[in-house]
């Protein structure tokens, strides 16, 4: 098992900052080291469907960023501390949602719900205007 556990949400104003971690931790990882996993960030504002935000994978060498957040954020992790960041800047109003971490074991680089098998409870990213 994989429990993923999302911190650094919160209220900040439009134009500000938050860096959101996703702590890894679970039975899996006593088999199989956390470098193995590609992981994940997806976002659900209200009454919308949740999207992808930015990925990144196993090695960390290869990342990926939604369109829209391109040039504001930036995921990076930390293979030592079981950790994944995604660091937002120049938030908008319309950045407002709950903010998801996810994991798979995989050498690929999802960037779609279904390309990853274990998920947060997620954390809540309010901007305000």
């Amino acid at each position: 098992q994989v429990q993923l556990i999302e911190s650094g949400g919160g209220l900040v104003q439009a134009g500000g900052s938050l860096r959101l971690s996703c702590a890894a931790s679970g039975r899996s990882f006593q088999s199989y080291t956390f470098n193995t996993y590609a992981m994940g960030w997806f976002r659900q504002a209200p009454a919308k469907e949740r999207e992808f935000v930015a990925a990144i994978s196993w090695s960390g060498g290869s990342t990926a960023i939604a369109d829209s957040m391109k040039g504001r954020f930036t995921i990076s992790r930390d293979d030592a501390k079981k950790m994944m960041y995604l660091q937002m800047n120049s938030l908008k109003a319309e950045d407002t949602a709950v903010y998801y971490c996810a994991a798979v074991r995989s050498f690929r680089l999802p960037n779609t719900q279904s390309g990853y098998e274990y998920w947060g409870q997620g954390t809540q990213v309010t901007v305000s205007s």
